[in-house]
């Protein structure tokens, strides 16, 4: 037997057995009960099985007031078969998201650090037992080499970093690899390239740690429950690992407002049940964060599931989600939650992102390598064995950004919001009132003139030319008081001025 793996063996065990700290669980149920009630979904989608139009119509209307919707009226929704109707609730869709977020799209990229787990999800290419994946953990020198090209190559400015679940990517390795980015500082054509927003999407944690992720200035802290169907849940996720626990996962978000994260992001794996009853569980989910916290959700993701190497699972799944039921349920979730953000991932290809950024999705990756180390070393681009899944979309964000500016869409580099305290009920309040649109649309314009000279492919600059054009036009009619001040921001920015906001 190798002594080496017995002792690694050894001391996963031992560091998963700590992981879950009952107390942190117990104290935020209502008489001991969760707040996912299945059968209240169950209950509320036999009893909507057949709006009428002029109940769906005010449904709609009250989606239009940034007003979160009741079970019973998302159940509604979810119901709707009439095609006429469904492309109604599509338009009311777009325009939420208008009022909400005017027309900007954000982009990201996502960050794979880690994929050692201690897990064994049956759809997860990084489970445990897949021994074919090429186990690796990104130590600073080659985080910092992915960083130089994300920031100082590509352009982005917002990160999603992603870790597995296991000693080796601990509380301690997260908050060191964002120190990590946050420092790197890369030189461009005018300027300097810069990470400044890391998101993470991790394991549920301790009260305590989630406190030393909050002190060292994490963005949204992201962990999707997967599926809230509990027995579907405890079906994939063996009982023996951490996973396995369906209300330490559950509880992660209470425990991340606590801890003083309070911008938080949830979703679901579609795919693994029932798309209706997700949505609805996820509606749960939001509601229960306003009535504890006075917050909800600041994102909501809604990722389906992808074949993964040697993972039979994805390939087999009982519940599959064809593109129709996809609009549907992301329709549904805009007008559910109308504050709240869209994450639209490359998981999907490009055709879908095409059509399913109409319905009200906020932000999307572009530019995306997840395996580990692989936007240093392109020779990883999607090989199986050192990837969570395979993706469906692999453009470069110049691609993504022209095709947005030539739909009418500006991409937002933005993270003035959180540096300037614009965070959890604050961003949440000036988001139901559609204050935050005129911070960020602002924001945009700089942010965009500063992408466009710095990285920008001609064709592609030329493009965004007239999408900033236009939104100067529209900030002069609109917002005349902030003019002045936008034409002073953006001047300096043209001249090299970096990293300017309101």
């Amino acid at each position: 037997m190798n002594t080496t793996h017995t002792i690694e063996s050894n001391k996963e065990k031992s560091w998963s057995k700590r992981r879950i700290i009952p107390q942190e669980i117990s104290k935020y149920l209502n008489n001991g009960r969760c707040f996912i009630d299945a059968d209240r979904i169950e209950d509320a989608l036999k009893k909507n099985n057949a709006p009428e139009e002029s109940r769906v119509r005010e449904i709609l209307q009250k989606s239009l007031t940034i007003e979160t919707l009741s079970l019973s009226e998302t159940a509604c929704l979810l119901n709707v078969e009439n095609e006429d109707l469904i492309a109604e609730m599509e338009q009311t869709a777009a325009e939420v998201k208008r009022r909400v977020y005017d027309n900007r799209i954000v982009t990201f990229a996502p960050l794979y650090l880690s994929n050692y787990c201690v897990n064994d999800c049956l759809y997860c290419g990084f489970r445990r037992s897949n021994t074919n994946s090429k186990r690796r953990a990104l130590n600073p020198d080659e985080i910092e080499r992915e960083v130089q090209v994300l920031a100082g190559q590509i352009g982005h400015k917002r990160l999603i970093v992603v870790y597995g679940e296991h000693p080796k990517s601990d509380v301690n390795y997260i908050a060191s690899s964002i120190q990590t980015i946050a420092n790197v500082q890369v030189k461009t054509k005018h300027g300097t390239g810069q990470i400044r927003r890391c998101n993470i999407n991790a394991a549920p944690m301790s009260v305590e740690e989630l406190k030393l992720l909050h002190q060292i200035g994490i963005g949204t802290f992201q962990v999707f429950q997967e599926t809230y169907h509990r027995d579907t849940y405890e079906a994939l996720h063996p009982q023996n690992t951490v996973k396995g626990n369906y209300l330490w996962r559950l509880y992660c978000m209470h425990r991340a407002m606590e801890a003083g994260c309070d911008d938080v992001g949830i979703g679901v794996l579609f795919g693994l049940y029932d798309w209706k009853f997700e949505v609805m569980a996820l509606l749960q989910h939001a509601v229960e964060l306003e009535d504890k916290f006075g917050i909800g959700p600041h994102t909501i993701s809604f990722p389906r599931m992808e074949p993964a190497d040697n993972t039979p699972y994805t390939q087999n799944t009982r519940h599959p989600v064809s593109d129709r039921a996809f609009r549907r349920l992301v329709t549904a979730i805009r007008l559910a939650v109308p504050y709240t953000g869209m994450i639209l991932t490359a998981r999907e290809n490009a055709e879908m992102r095409r059509q399913m950024l109409s319905l009200g999705c906020t932000q999307t990756d572009a530019s995306s390598r997840i395996g580990i180390g692989a936007y240093a070393d392109a020779t990883e681009e999607q090989q199986g064995d050192k990837q969570q899944f395979i993706l469906g979309d692999i453009r470069s964000l110049d691609a993504v950004v022209r095709e947005l500016a030539e739909s009418g869409y500006i991409t937002s580099f933005c993270t003035a919001g959180y540096r300037c305290g614009r965070t959890g009920k604050k961003i949440m309040d000036l988001l139901r009132t559609g204050c935050e649109g005129h911070f960020c649309k602002l924001n945009a314009i700089i942010t965009f003139r500063e992408w466009l000279d710095d990285f920008a492919s001609e064709q592609t600059k030329q493009v965004g030319e007239k999408v900033i054009e236009k939104e100067i036009a529209e900030v002069k009619e609109k917002l005349p008081s902030m003019y002045p001040q936008l034409m002073n921001f953006y001047q300096q920015t043209k001249t090299g001025k970096r990293d300017i906001y309101f």
